[in-house]
């Protein structure tokens, strides 16, 4: 069956990242097991919209969804699924779950993102590789500057 679930936003690294659509579209597929039981699968496709971890402007990725679950009452914790209470799925507490455990460690505007400067916070990706700071020496140091090796 197809549903459309709302999706609440995520808090990664501080920042918070919200699915859209909000509401996503969702394919669950619930199979009765011999002996008792259900296996579950569940799909979806949503972007993940939020800062990027480098450079802070907006990043877009799709992430795609694809879980299963697998329900035996009586059967032990690891046969248990958190989101069957007796004969009801919590569908939109599953698709949260799994959106964020697929999404992205590092959320990026692009792949190749170069980030911001640590001197000047300038971007980055459009200061190109000419980008360069004189770097100051530490005025604490000065005096190592006066001792001659031989």
């Amino acid at each position: 069956m197809e549903l459309l679930v709302p999706i609440d936003a995520l808090e990664l690294g501080g920042e918070r990242y919200e699915a859209r659509p909000a509401s996503v579209a969702v394919t669950v597929e619930v199979s009765k097991m011999m002996g008792g039981g259900y296996a579950l699968k569940l799909a979806l496709s949503a972007t993940l919209a939020g800062p990027c971890m480098r450079c802070l402007k907006e990043a877009t990725p799709t992430v795609e969804v694809q879980a299963r679950e697998v329900d035996v009452p009586g059967e032990g914790d690891e046969l248990a699924s958190p989101y069957v209470q007796g004969e009801i799925l919590d569908v939109a507490a599953w698709a949260h779950d799994a959106f964020a455990l697929a999404a992205p460690t590092k959320v990026l505007c692009r792949q190749d993102c170069a980030g911001l400067c640590p001197e000047c916070a300038a971007d980055l990706n459009e200061a190109g590789p000419e980008h360069s700071h004189e770097h100051q020496r530490d005025s604490r140091w000065a005096k190592l500057s006066e001792l001659k090796l031989d």
